[in-house]
């Protein structure tokens, strides 16, 4: 059963079960209404007819005193004695108790009972003199147009509920229609999505932003917009790595088919496998600290750091490396000491340093920084190389990516892409962040903010 469906017959079941409460209502409140004024009719035609009787010696009820009392079409009357004899009737022909209950009790008793086929409403009413009892007056009216009435205003209000229903039903099912529309619409683009496998489509917005339905188009959008960027990185990435597993497969394949040729292994390509051999090893290795770094399961051996300490030791090393091509300097220094992973934090350092050093020509100068603000450390690292262009910014920390101008390698620059994204989920996992800034031909700042507390800990971290 459809959704639509459903609804409908909800709807339509409610509309329903409202009106036929409301009807029910009605009919009981105009039969009680008629059957009160019925019962006010009756009290006061046998309070007329009590003043009129007229008790003999005997004490019985003298017939002549009633002669002349006239009694309309559905009015009947009755007088029984003690002793359930009929004493008086009108009309004559009644020869059977308007109300057997009432002849019992005492008191005055309204009653609707059934005599000789009649469907009445009678009051019973004791009648006294002051030799005692006498018997019992009972007086009747014929329900006849209470009965006709009673089934007209029933059978208007089956016909009313059935017509309500039924127009309930049918707008529900026009509304339900119009409102589900959309819903039938995303199914029906998602299910062409999936045949086609194109994520690139939208689903499109036809009514509201702002109502569930929008609200539901707007997250499906934004979630085929994440699949699509998921998917491009994905591809991206496979590409990517055919591309770097090209040189270093080639690489080792020419050096084997070299041995292989010459019937020995001479020292040169076996130096040449071993250097291509260690270049795969540390992809695969970068590729699985991104993936843990990623996924957010990043290993950390958390303890005090000083970071001067480690920024002093990456200087060191870094300038043997530069040599005298580059000057490499401490602009400034605070003895900072922090909570993190030394081995991860120096090797952010290390990553950010030889960058700036690979990419600044002959001459230039690597400026290194670090100062403790407030509650956080920073750490500057400053060169005066070739920039990176603006439209390569917003990509530098995706796995991967280099700028246009290293996209050729050289010996100096035989990385795979990945130092710097890598050295950004170092960072976050400490619970850091990094900025860039550039311009082409005047050089880059990296600027890495760390927590003086510490990167936040997971809740089994802190047991």
């Amino acid at each position: 059963m459809s959704l639509r469906l459903r609804l409908t017959l909800l709807y339509t079941s409610l509309a329903g079960g409202i009106l036929l409460i409301f009807g029910a209502l009605t009919y009981g409140i105009v039969s009680r209404a008629l059957i009160t004024q019925i019962d006010v009719d009756l009290a006061r035609a046998a309070n007329a007819l009590i003043e009129r009787i007229y008790v003999n010696a005997a004490n019985q009820v003298d017939a002549r005193s009633l002669a002349g009392f006239q009694t309309t079409e559905n009015l009947l009357f009755q007088i029984w004695g003690n002793e359930r004899q009929l004493m008086l009737a009108r009309p004559a022909t009644l020869q059977t108790p308007l109300d057997e209950v009432g002849l019992l009790l005492g008191g005055t008793v309204f009653e609707t009972a059934t005599s000789s086929g009649r469907h009445l409403r009678v009051v019973s009413v004791r009648i006294n003199s002051e030799r005692g009892p006498v018997g019992v007056l009972q007086v009747g009216i014929n329900l006849v147009l209470v009965d006709i009435t009673q089934r007209t205003l029933a059978l208007a209000l089956v016909i009313l509920l059935l017509l309500a229903m039924g127009i309930t039903g049918l707008a529900a099912w026009v509304v339900t229609g119009k409102a589900l529309a959309p819903l039938a619409m995303v199914t029906r683009v998602a299910t062409q999505i999936t045949k086609a496998d194109d994520l690139s489509r939208r689903i499109p917005l036809a009514g509201s932003p702002q109502d569930e339905v929008g609200q539901l188009i707007r997250a499906f959008n934004e979630t085929l917009e994440r699949l699509e960027d998921l998917f491009t990185r994905q591809r991206r990435f496979l590409a990517d790595v055919s591309h770097e597993l090209r040189t270093p497969l080639t690489v080792i394949k020419g050096n084997v088919g070299l041995v292989r040729k010459l019937g020995e292994a001479d020292e040169e390509s076996l130096n040449g496998i071993e250097q291509e051999v260690d270049r795969l090893t540390r992809m695969v290795g970068d590729l699985l600290l991104l993936a843990q770094a990623e996924s957010g399961r990043l290993p950390l051996a958390l303890g005090p750091v000083e970071l001067d300490t480690v920024l002093l030791e990456v200087f060191q090393q870094m300038r043997v490396l530069a040599g005298e091509k580059i000057q490499i300097r401490v602009t400034e220094i605070d003895q900072v000491l922090v909570t993190g992973d030394r081995d991860r934090l120096k090797q952010v350092l290390v990553n950010l340093v030889g960058n700036a050093v690979q990419y600044t020509p002959g001459g230039g100068t690597v400026s290194l920084a670090l100062r403790k603000t407030d509650q956080q450390v920073q750490i500057i690292i400053n060169d005066t190389g070739q920039g990176i262009p603006a439209a390569d910014l917003p990509h530098i920390f995706e796995r991967f990516y280099r700028g246009e101008k290293s996209r050729k390698r050289s010996s100096a620059s035989s990385g795979f892409g990945l130092g710097l994204s890598i050295a950004f989920w170092i960072v976050k996992a400490h619970g850091g962040t990094i900025e860039v800034t550039s311009k082409e031909g005047q050089g880059t700042t990296f600027c890495v903010w760390l927590p003086l507390s510490g990167p936040p800990q997971k809740a089994e971290e802190k047991k």
